[in-house]
């Protein structure tokens, strides 16, 4: 990911205290200095950055997870996704997470973007990718994941986003750039 700055944007770092320290992530209490001189606080959530893969059968239908998350209530049709182990480089994350989550692995990988998704509090990375050449094993998901799957095709997905019942943002971003790659 390409960092920019620009002088008359830019904030300065002064100092940091942890907030909150947790199981998946920190906030940390950041005092800047803004462009104008002043000083100010940035609530910022520290998250170690994740992956989410589009996994495409020979047929062209694509393999979603559905699982109910808790912060918004529901359950959801999201591409495989998880959190990066501390060290892991995205690629090994992102077959791993394929593996667990839904019991493929691939023979061909295509690496589409990384993305942050909620820049104004979180420093959260989500590399996307594209999954190939899918073979079946067994599904072994975390012991506090319950997750089916569901193979659509490209026209049910198609459907299923105009009809906001695909609305999770790293799916949403991983599908537009993968039209855009056609």
């Amino acid at each position: 990911m390409k960092k920019f700055h620009q002088a008359n944007l830019d904030e300065a770092f002064i100092s940091s205290k942890v907030g909150f320290s947790g199981r998946l992530l920190q906030v940390n209490i950041d005092t800047v200095t803004l462009p104008n001189g002043r000083e100010t606080t940035r609530e910022l959530i520290h998250h170690p950055g994740a992956v989410a893969i589009v996994p495409i059968l020979d047929d062209g239908r694509m393999i979603f997870v559905k699982q109910y998350r808790y912060p918004v209530g529901t359950v959801m049709y999201e591409i495989p996704a998880g959190k990066l182990d501390p060290g892991e480089e995205p690629d090994v994350c992102a077959a791993r997470e394929l593996s667990e989550e839904t019991g493929y692995s691939a023979q061909a990988w295509q690496k589409l973007t990384s993305i942050v998704t909620t820049p104004g509090f979180t420093d959260e990375v989500i590399h996307l990718y594209a999954a190939r050449g899918l073979e079946k094993h067994a599904q072994h998901t975390d012991e506090d994941e319950f997750i089916d799957i569901v193979a659509l095709t490209p026209q049910q997905v198609r459907q299923m986003v105009l009809a906001g019942e695909i609305f999770d943002s790293k799916t949403l971003s991983a599908l537009c750039v993968l039209e855009m790659l056609k």
